[in-house]
């Protein structure tokens, strides 16, 4: 057998192994699609990503986060569907089959799971990008109002150690008036004024609780409100009484250490949470999380459900996944805002990682899938490649119509990669391949007598073997096989030969 003989064999049988990856690409994709194996898959490497590993992520409070990040609007925005009855059919169609599936995946699944992949959805997005998910995490994790609410706890110790020193002050000095001759009035002045002092700082503290103010109005306001206090106090004195001159240099020396500047007064007084101790609250064995239990009397109060109620939410290996982030980000942040800019950034970098490693087990996962499939398409289409070989190698006129129909197809994808383009239907009408359940292809592979059982024909070892070939090569992918078609013509055409000459020669 000469070398273009043999070429033209090659090219047959890989023009054919094109052709059904091409009908196996697009089965597998319409599987794909009504069984939502990208969605699905997308959501339990979320799972895992969360939990740390496998065996976690079926757990109760892992499940709950991650349909809790799906429902945020940022996810939901994603997965948009079209409107209308007519743009709706296909996809209602498509939720139809899924609903019909769904026990056949539970019972198949290893999971023990009843609830539905996507509780409220029918469906999901099969990609989600990094900046959204951190986004949605970071949301779902409350860490602005964390902060806030720690904030509160902190701002409620900052005034009452306040108020108890200022009162520490006024107490001595009143102590001090009732040894003496001294008016009344000036004494229920003083507690009057203390009293609206203590009034204010309530107040700002209630006003900060409702959002009314940031920390930085809210330290402002208390060191207005204690500069009118010393003014008043001031005012009501005499000027000649030493009892009431050293009570005032107190209150000033006070005043001074305690609120030096806005930012200097909320550093002293630890007011704004770092991010590593925001996230030391998840421990519940920290020091951060006793000193904050211990500061809220009230556990029916907001702050304390809200804190309780992100510590309860974390699976225990998130939680260390975000300690070691955090930590990482509050050695570049300068704020606690900034730290969580930061925290987001390390978030995208993990999900990133960890969504390549699950692509990569999706694509071994659909290689399997591929596989199976291709074998059961060579089983339906009777594609057996030793079968083909023979075909190709003794029937010219097929073997030339063949690589004729390579050529052309190679031609009218030069300027277009997409493979898509291929019309598989008209090639297959317009040749007939040497595959199918046809007569005469089940003659020539089983011979004029085959044994029959029921009357049903027993297949020969060299067919299983053929079909077996035939759907690995199918699994190989389109790509792949149009990528080689393209190469071994070009090594036919470099040695010269057409389709045109070859018949030429073949009639000579």
């Amino acid at each position: 057998m000469r070398l273009p003989v043999i070429l033209d064999i090659a090219l047959g049988l890989i023009f054919i192994y094109l052709i059904l990856s091409l009908l196996a690409s697009e089965i597998q994709e319409l599987i794909a699609t009504v069984m939502q194996w990208r969605a699905i898959h997308l959501k339990q490497s979320i799972e895992i990503f969360l939990s740390g590993n496998l065996d976690e992520k079926e757990k109760p409070e892992v499940i709950k986060l991650v349909n809790n990040i799906y429902a945020n609007p940022l996810i939901k925005s994603i997965n948009q569907e079209a409107k209308g009855f007519f743009s709706t059919l296909p996809r209602k169609l498509t939720w139809m089959t899924a609903d019909i599936t769904r026990p056949l995946r539970k019972a198949m699944a290893k999971s023990p799971q009843d609830e539905k992949t996507f509780p409220d959805e029918h469906s999901a997005p099969s990609y989600i990008s990094a900046d959204i998910f951190a986004t949605s995490l970071i949301e779902e994790l409350k860490l602005p109002k964390i902060i806030h609410s720690l904030t509160e706890v902190r701002l409620e110790k900052f005034k009452n150690q306040r108020l108890q020193e200022v009162e520490r002050i006024l107490t001595r000095s009143l102590r001090q008036i009732k040894s003496t001759d001294l008016s009344n009035q000036i004494s229920k002045d003083i507690k009057e004024d203390f009293k609206n002092l203590n009034f204010e700082y309530t107040q700002i503290v209630a006003d900060f609780k409702d959002n009314k103010l940031d920390i930085e109005t809210s330290i402002t306001r208390m060191k207005d409100s204690l500069d009118k206090y010393i003014d008043n106090f001031q005012a009501n004195i005499e000027d000649e009484n030493k009892i009431f001159l050293e009570t005032w240099q107190r209150l000033r020396a006070f005043h001074k250490h305690t609120f030096p500047g806005v930012e200097e007064a909320i550093i002293i007084g630890g007011l704004k949470p770092n991010l590593n101790e925001i996230v030391q609250l998840m421990n519940t064995s920290n020091a951060v999380y006793d000193g904050i239990e211990t500061a809220i009397q009230d556990k029916d109060s907001e702050t304390y459900k809200t804190i309780i109620e992100l510590i309860d939410s974390l699976p225990p290996v998130m939680k260390k996944n975000i300690a070691t982030l955090a930590k990482r980000a509050q050695y570049r942040a300068k704020s606690t805002e900034e730290g969580i800019k930061i925290l987001q950034r390390e978030i995208e970098d993990s999900f990133d990682s960890s969504m390549q490693r699950a692509g990569g087990v999706y694509k071994r996962n659909a290689k399997g899938v591929a596989i199976l499939i291709g074998i059961a398409l060579a089983f339906a289409a009777n594609a057996d490649t030793f079968h083909i070989i023979n075909r190709l190698s003794t029937d010219t006129v097929l073997r030339e119509a063949v690589v004729y129909k390579a050529v052309q197809t190679i031609e009218k994808q030069s300027n277009s990669p997409n493979l898509s383009n291929i019309d598989t239907k008209q090639i297959l009408e317009e040749i007939n391949l040497p595959i199918g359940w046809t007569d005469d292809n089940k003659q020539e592979q089983l011979g004029q007598n085959p044994i029959n059982i029921n009357g049903v024909p027993i297949v020969s070892l060299s067919m299983i073997a053929g079909w077996i070939i035939s759907g690995f090569a199918i699994a190989m992918g389109a790509p792949f096989w149009f990528d080689l078609l393209s190469k071994v013509m070009n090594v036919r055409n470099a040695g010269g030969k057409s389709p045109t000459s070859a018949r030429s020669r073949d009639e000579d």
